[in-house]
């Protein structure tokens, strides 16, 4: 049976979803920020205990100590992986001073979870699905950047994000205009 999905929606949305790593430089307003955040808080969570909360990251300069501290991590990381051109690519854009692994987006969104919640991750992962696919309904571009759960490790940027002590950075997310139109994605 095929479905229409001109009657669904929601449905083109999650099929034309995806990541975006060119932004364009113009800021996003607070409302449309409110509104991602606010199609996130509709997740499902275990219990109902939604164990999320959010920072929005702004300022450049904070974003990029994040990246600057994340980069020479993710590379060895990844410097024993199988080599192929991927790989060799990225490896070469994390040694690259002026790579941001945000891609210069305008706004980060960290979604924190609470760690004395057993399923936290979990409901903070579709939390961030959510928001993911707002963003696209809303025409904006969006990517999870889960390298930089890196900054977790370090007390000062933890600091300077105001993480509060109970919390984990579950899911990195960045919001933007797209750069170019989006071509569509492969079948």
């Amino acid at each position: 049976m095929a479905i229409e999905t001109e009657h669904h929606p929601i449905l083109s949305v999650i099929r034309e979803r995806q990541s975006v790593r060119e932004y364009a430089d113009r800021d996003l307003p607070d409302d449309v920020i409110k509104e991602i955040i606010a199609a996130g808080i509709q997740a499902p969570s275990a219990l109902g205990l939604q164990p999320w909360q959010f920072v929005v990251v702004r300022d450049r300069s904070l974003m990029r100590r994040i990246s600057d501290y994340c980069k020479p991590i993710l590379a060895e990381k990844i410097e024993g992986e199988p080599r192929n051109p991927g790989i060799d690519t990225f490896l070469a854009a994390l040694r690259d001073p002026e790579y941001s692994i945000f891609y210069n987006a305008p706004v980060l969104v960290l979604v924190l979870g609470t760690r004395e919640v057993v399923s936290s991750v979990i409901d903070c992962t579709l939390c961030a699905g959510s928001m993911l696919l707002a963003a696209r309904a809303l025409g904006l571009g969006s990517c999870w950047i889960g390298s930089a759960t890196l900054a977790g490790q370090n007390p000062g940027l933890i600091t300077a994000l105001k993480v509060p002590d109970d919390s984990q950075i579950v899911a990195p997310l960045i919001f933007g205009y797209p750069a170019a139109s989006l071509p569509p994605k492969p079948e």
